[in-house]
Parts: structure tokens; sequence; C-alpha cells
């Protein structure tokens, strides 16, 4: 089961939300088939973390290439990103 809940917005837009009540360890390295742009909704203190880098804040667009382990670190409240798939 994913931890996030998804809305397809069009052909490659969709909107993510990740919640408050989902645990850490859900939360796990992985990498995408294409890359991604990840942009938030809302203010957000959650946090984004590229392999062997150290995190960042998800603020404005972050660019996420394709085949890099990468992760998001639990905040408080609701995680809401618009997420593009680039082809």
């Amino acid at each position: 089961m994913k931890p996030y809940k998804e809305e397809k917005i069009s052909e490659n837009t969709f909107i993510r939300t990740f919640y408050q009540n989902v645990e850490s360890g859900e939360l796990t390295w992985h990498r995408d088939r294409e890359d991604r742009i990840i942009e938030p909704i809302e203010e957000t203190d959650w946090k984004f973390q590229i392999d062997n880098e150290l995190p960042i804040n998800i603020i404005g667009k972050i660019h996420i290439s394709k085949g890099i382990y990468h992760r998001i670190i639990k905040g408080s409240g609701d995680l809401k990103i618009k997420l593009q798939k680039l082809n």
C-alpha cells in the first residue's frame, strides 16, 4: 500500500497527499523511472532528501532526476504536493 493518496490532474500531473498519521518507516528510499518535478501546494516543514545529501525544505519546485535515490522526511501536519512526471 502506498503511503499517500494520489489524484490525477492530467496525463502527467498528480496531486499527492501524505497524511500526518503516516508512519515514518513507510517513507522509504526509492528511485523513479522518469524525471519528476515536485512542488508543495501548501507551506510545510516536511523535507526532501537525495542520497548522500543533506535534507532540504520542500519549497518551490524540486527536480528529481530519473534513477536517483531519494525520500520524503515526515514533518508536522499533512504534506500536499503537485507532482509532474517528465518524459
